[in-house]
């Protein structure tokens, strides 16, 4: 119980009987009182100890609760329970570990070391890749063979256990580094406390005497400064750049931001990839897969989309520059809920699921023969050596039924024109779709009526972006500000001189030149006499 008298201030507190005696006082400038008496029990009327208290009078802020006590007779008091002590010390001890920095920057050099490895070892191939790149006949490094990669899940490193652990036991470092060691940092910073003699004011960083000086002026020039002041009586105290100690907590707070993030991209996302020609469709969710243990589809999944057009734009030289699908989605009942024009770099956002322009391919050729038709022809891809694409078509003539089918031949490697052989393999001409230009081959009249290309899609599903974005921001705007100084002023009015002295956590050889700047401020007082 404390009770609080004004402007004096009284502490009483009363002690268990079965506490363990305490020695410890706290040193202030105070009168001190001192009072025995008896604790009794209400039951039986025994006396079970004698107590005695102290009782401190004070100008000042409260002080903590003093008092001293000795146990007489009864005694059952030091016990004090040993088994729960252990469970309160427990936690402590756990966050000590946690909070320690070597142990922090092992796990970070741990999970860099990871993430290095997913950049050499390809991510989400088939079983039959890794056995053939990762042999036990002939193991990278004389060890390494495609054993280690399945037993440590090193084939989708980013949602692998050993991975998500490493970035658990980092995430539970920076909260017990946050709650033991940046909270109380900022608890301290935020009291603000008067010194009450030079000798303490002098062993600041920076301290200095003005002969003829006054507090109050000290403090207006302070305040015009940007600093907090606060005065009582002969004292003054002031303080300014306190945001720069919340910083690291708001940077601890954006890194689990990250990984938070980073941990649903890897184990809550939807991927998928797929080829639809030119006036086909599909359903999201038949190409989403996921890939990972949180991956919950959506109603967005049920969505179609039908491929309108695609078409091509090319440089002056041939070179294809970008492709572009005009898309339409379409819920369930076929209405069309949002129609857009994609590209490269330009993807399409809907429910959470995104479509980019990643690939393209030729489908088909539509031909007339003579009049009939049109044909569609199917290209097919041929391999050569280089990354170009080739695309080739084959139009029978004659009996398709003999043994050696006579055609003619197309090629491309575009939309935009086509190579057409004969008969005999020999080059017949060049022809652009939808020309209508024939070209005549053995008495035939050929017509290329159109080109059908095919668009390449990848579509995503990512919910971990927004997180990792606003961790990012987070981390930017946090680690600027932890560059602003926290700065401390104490001063005492001694008479007509002036003790000044203070201390900053940050720019420590900047901050005597910027003390010195705001006590040139200060102006002189001179004695005048009254008559």
């Amino acid at each position: 119980m404390i009770v609080t008298l004004n402007p004096k201030i009284l502490h009483f507190s009363k002690l268990n009987p079965q506490s363990r005696p305490s020695s410890r006082f706290h040193r202030t400038r105070t009168t001190s009182l001192t009072t025995n008496c008896k604790l009794q029990n209400p039951q039986d009327g025994k006396s079970s100890g004698s107590i005695t208290k102290t009782i401190s009078l004070s100008d000042s802020a409260a002080p903590p609760v003093t008092e001293e006590s000795s146990l007489k007779g009864g005694g059952n008091g030091g016990g004090g329970g040993g088994g729960g002590g252990f469970l309160k010390r427990l936690p402590r001890k756990v966050l000590s570990v946690l909070s320690n920095l070597p142990l922090a920057i092992t796990e970070m050099s741990t999970i860099a070391a990871l993430m290095a490895l997913g950049t050499v070892i390809e991510q989400g191939e088939t079983p039959e890749f890794y056995f053939e790149k990762y042999p036990e006949d002939n193991p990278v490094l004389g060890f390494f063979t495609w054993r280690w990669i399945f037993a440590l899940g090193f084939d989708h490193m980013y949602s692998a256990p050993i991975f998500l652990g490493m970035l658990a036991l980092l995430a539970a470092s920076l909260m017990a580094c946050t709650y033991t060691t940046q909270i109380p940092l900022v608890k301290v910073a935020r009291r603000w406390s008067f010194m009450k003699s030079d000798e303490a004011i002098k062993k600041q960083d920076f301290a200095d005497t003005l002969p003829r000086a006054s507090i109050q002026d000290l403090g207006v020039i302070l305040m015009g400064d940007g600093y907090e002041v606060f005065m009582k009586g002969p004292s003054l105290y002031a303080f300014k750049g306190l945001a720069g100690r919340f910083a690291p907590i708001g940077v601890h707070i954006a890194m689990l931001l990250i990984m938070v993030g980073g941990t649903l991209s890897a184990t809550g996302s939807f991927r998928g990839s797929v080829t639809v020609p030119q006036g086909l469709n599909f359903v999201m969710g038949d190409v989403l897969a996921p890939i990972g243990f949180l991956s919950v589809p959506t109603d967005s999944f049920n969505t179609e989309v039908h491929v309108n057009r695609f078409t091509m734009d090319y440089y002056d030289s041939g070179e294809v520059s970008q492709f572009h699908s005009d898309l339409s989605l379409r819920d369930l009942n076929g209405k069309e809920v949002l129609r857009k024009t994609i590209s490269v770099n330009d993807p399409l956002r809907y429910g959470g699921v995104t479509i980019y322009q990643t690939d393209w391919s030729f489908s088909a050729l539509q031909v007339t023969k003579d009049g009939e038709g049109p044909f569609n022809l199917a290209m097919a891809p041929i391999k050569i050596n280089g990354d170009k694409k080739l695309y080739g078509t084959f139009l029978p003539v004659g009996d398709t039924n003999a043994p050696n089918v006579k055609g003619i031949s197309m090629l491309a490697r575009d939309l935009q024109s086509i190579v057409v052989y004969d008969l005999e393999g020999k080059f017949a001409g060049i022809r652009r779709p939808n020309s209508k230009l024939p070209i005549e081959i053995d008495g035939m009249k050929i017509v290329i009526e159109d080109a059908i290309g095919s668009t390449g899609l990848e579509l995503k599903t990512d919910p971990g972006v927004p997180v990792v974005y606003a961790g990012f921001g987070a981390l930017m705007l946090t680690t600027c500000i932890s560059y602003l100084s926290h700065s401390q002023i104490w001063a005492l009015q001694n008479g007509t001189s002036l003790v000044v002295g203070g201390r900053t956590n940050r720019a420590k050889n900047e901050f005597p030149d910027d003390m010195n700047r705001l006590l040139d401020q200060v102006p002189e007082l001179i004695k005048t006499s009254v008559d």
